[in-house]
């Protein structure tokens, strides 16, 4: 089984050179500004994708995902998109969870503050093996320019303890790649670096 991981392409998506697989996933920021229009854009495209599964979040730059109604947001999302909000989903034997959520930034979509992060990650699923998440956990490829860590203690501190497979993140364009700690391997497959420049190839992982 092959997975491409992607995240972060900010309205960029059809510039992307994207591998054959059988899970494509998104990791958040579909979109620059969030608009209706804008993810309208982004959903036909990744619904045309030929991967057999096609998995994405929302990312703190997609305010429409977040504003907007159930009926709204099932009327945008094509059939054969798994859109993750705080769910699960099974696929090829894999159990996949996703989470638009990060520590709050002002003025962006989907910030919660520590208190509510503590009592949302706990919604992960135990039987997890693909954790897909915007926000990175702390201090694995979530430095920021000054190189501090800017990533969730919290969820870290989770991942530690359900130990998936994999977890799937993005939001720190500067910290592209791939690293693991005991059980699980970690995941930044933002397409940007922190210039805004589309430099960075999707990510293959083979299980």
């Amino acid at each position: 089984m092959t997975i491409i991981c992607i995240s972060d392409t900010h309205n960029n998506h059809k510039k992307l050179e994207i591998p054959a697989g059988d899970i494509l996933i998104h990791a958040g920021d579909l979109t620059e500004a969030g608009t209706k229009r804008e993810l309208e854009s982004f959903f036909k495209w990744f619904s045309e994708q030929p991967h057999q599964h096609k998995i994405c979040i929302a990312g703190n730059h997609d305010f429409y995902l977040e504003s907007c109604s159930l009926t709204e947001r099932n009327k945008l999302i094509p059939k054969n998109v798994h859109y993750l909000h705080d769910k699960s989903v099974k696929i090829m034997d894999l159990n996949f969870w996703g989470s638009p959520h990060t520590p709050v930034l002002d003025r962006w979509a989907f910030g919660k503050d520590v208190l509510s992060l503590e009592k949302h990650w706990d919604k992960i699923p135990k039987e997890t093996d693909v954790v897909i998440t915007h926000t990175p956990p702390y201090d694995i490829l979530d430095e920021s320019h000054q190189q501090n860590a800017l990533g969730c203690a919290i969820l870290r501190k989770r991942i530690a303890s359900i130990q998936p497979r994999f977890h799937i993140f993005g939001h720190m364009h500067n910290n592209y790649g791939i690293v693991k700690f005991a059980e699980t391997t970690f995941v930044n497959a933002t397409s940007f670096n922190d210039s805004y420049s589309l430099i960075n190839n999707p990510i293959k992982l083979t299980l």
